[in-house]
């Protein structure tokens, strides 16, 4: 059993050491905690595209009637590390709150760089919303949601909207997207892990979300941890300010004394108390997909 104590050391850790002071994988800190009741897993490793590493695991609500709102979440890890398993908890938290829930996989660093991995978040959009009514959702109010690279993910499938009209997405289909403690101001690239992620793109501005906005995004919720030393905050802060000033609507969340790793493990029950991420996320979710 995973003592309060030893759940509160992995709380303050980065993602990275979490998983050192493991020494497992996040899927290990994932089957100690304890799972939402009303939640169900109702289907696993379904694909979306081709090979193993596009997957995606769907997690329904147990109670109330649909159809459901659809949140799809997107782990980060650096671009190169995670898998969907890590995450159930995310899934079974969403779920219980009332949405049907997708937690895919897709293509990592070094196998794949950008724009991939925001290739394949972009159809496992497309694979939710294909299957939402499948098994109880609406796949016309769909809210993306994502962990720190997972964040910049579901922002850069959004911003840059030619990824979700490759994919075939309905820009009216996504209500909001929320990001926490996401990257999405980060050029030039000075860290060993953007420069691997994002070798060789010759327009370094262009895979920036703070660059592309326009007007006409969905709502934005933009949550970070104000002891974040792994993303900083001004990633979120002025993603916030080029949004607003295009008119979109944005909420923001700064979540006192929290890391990196901390702001997606708040959404885990024994954790829940150190942040309120879960009830903001779930209540502005709501909100949003109506």
């Amino acid at each position: 059993m995973i003592t309060r104590r030893r759940l509160a050391a992995l709380l303050a850790l980065p993602l990275a050491g979490l998983a050192a002071a493991a020494c497992s994988p996040l899927a290990t800190f994932n089957a100690l905690v304890p799972k939402d009741g009303g939640s169900r897993v109702a289907a696993r490793g379904l694909a979306y595209g081709l090979g193993p590493r596009r997957m995606v695991d769907v997690y329904a609500p147990t109670e109330g009637r649909g159809p459901f709102p659809v949140m799809v979440f997107a782990y980060g890890g650096n671009w190169a590390s995670g898998d969907r398993a890590g995450y159930a908890f995310v899934g079974h938290a969403m779920a219980a709150q009332g949405f049907l829930t997708f937690v895919f996989d897709y293509r990592l660093v070094p196998e794949v760089r950008y724009p991939a991995f925001v290739e394949d978040t972009a159809a496992a959009i497309r694979f939710a919303r294909d299957r939402a009514a499948e098994f109880g959702g609406d796949p016309d109010r769909i809210v993306l949601s994502g962990h720190s690279a997972g964040a910049y993910n579901v922002a850069q499938a959004v911003i840059d909207r030619r990824y979700l009209r490759e994919a075939g997405v309905p820009r009216q289909a996504i209500r909001g997207v929320a990001g926490l403690a996401g990257p999405y101001d980060f050029f030039p690239f000075t860290s060993d892990v953007a420069e691997e992620a994002f070798k060789g793109i010759e327009d370094g501005p262009a895979t920036q979300p703070v660059n592309l906005v326009r007007g006409g995004e969905p709502a934005f919720f933009l949550a970070w941890g104000t002891e974040d030393d792994t993303v900083k905050p001004p990633n979120s802060e002025e993603l916030a300010r080029q949004l607003r000033r295009a008119g979109v609507r944005v909420e923001t969340r700064a979540y006192k004394g929290v890391g990196h790793a901390g702001l997606v493990l708040a959404l885990a029950r024994p954790l829940r108390g150190r942040a309120g991420v879960l009830e903001d996320l779930a209540r502005w979710a709501r909100g949003v997909a109506g």
